[in-house]
């Protein structure tokens, strides 16, 4: 174990971003009892199991784990990519560069396909998982953000409250749900995971990570990653927490941020 994650200024900070949540900034007052304010789900802190290095010019926008290896999704305007990327280095092992009109966003993995979203190009391209090879792309309206799948659909945001589960081979919407905490909607939906039978999704703009029920779109869980990325290892390019993958073979969790130059593997502990 390198590090701990739980402190009483840790605790502090999510006390604090909680707050912010039900003030309005991430959560609407769409309530069934708005006297409740006080938030009533678990809340996890973290221990750093291991560290690795990770590309300081990835503006990381999706990611996931398969087959010992990292995949992931970068991007920017004339920086958007889909990587295939060791995790013990760091190093990108191949790499495609996508034309400089679109700004990449979710990753997720079904099958042998990997499909990725675009921000607000409403473009989703599909591809093949070992040669990168585009096959195809889907329409969509609104904004891409965030991308999983649960092995059935795939699991879609767009930076609202709601969540779209899509079918993989056309793109429909077969259901959309509402995620909800305390009676409040939680929008800012970013990055999303699927991991043992819950959506892990990182609130953007925050070091929070909710754990959701897919099928009610109730809040299960507050993780807080603040501190996660020490500020000796910021500067002026770092950017937010952006990143769950999951290793289901070893049950391992692994997160970082936009323009971190580390990636963790973190152990997951009640408050």
């Amino acid at each position: 174990m390198l590090s701990a994650g739980c402190s009483w200024a840790k605790r502090h900070a999510l006390t604090a971003v909680v707050g912010v949540l039900l003030s309005g900034s991430a959560l609407t007052t769409e309530a069934a009892n708005p006297t409740n304010t006080s938030p009533t789900v678990p809340r996890y802190s973290y221990d750093v199991v291991h560290m690795w290095p990770h590309d300081l010019n990835a503006f990381t926008q999706g990611l996931v784990f398969f087959d010992g290896q990292l995949l992931e999704s970068t991007g920017l305007n004339g920086q958007s990519s889909l990587r295939r990327v060791d995790l013990e280095t760091g190093k990108v092992i191949s790499q495609l560069q996508l034309p400089y009109e679109y700004f990449a966003e979710g990753l997720a993995l079904f099958g042998k396909k990997l499909f990725q979203l675009t921000f607000q190009n409403g473009k989703c391209f599909v591809y093949d998982l070992k040669t990168f090879r585009r096959e195809k792309e889907f329409s969509y309206p609104g904004e891409g953000w965030g991308l999983t799948t649960d092995g059935q659909w795939l699991i879609m945001s767009d930076g609202s409250d709601r969540l779209r589960f899509l079918d993989p081979e056309t793109f429909e919407v077969k259901k959309t749900v509402k995620v909800v905490m305390t009676g409040r909607t939680v929008n800012r939906l970013n990055e999303l995971e699927y991991i043992k039978g819950e959506i892990f999704a990182n609130i953007w703009q925050s070091d929070v990570v909710v754990r959701i029920e897919p099928s009610t779109g109730k809040v299960l869980g507050l993780i807080n990653f603040t501190g996660l990325l020490p500020s000796s290892d910021r500067d002026s390019s770092t950017d937010v927490l952006n990143g769950i993958a999951h290793d289901s073979s070893s049950d391992r969790l692994f997160v970082t941020g936009k323009r971190w130059p580390k990636l963790f593997e973190v152990r997951l502990k009640r408050e």
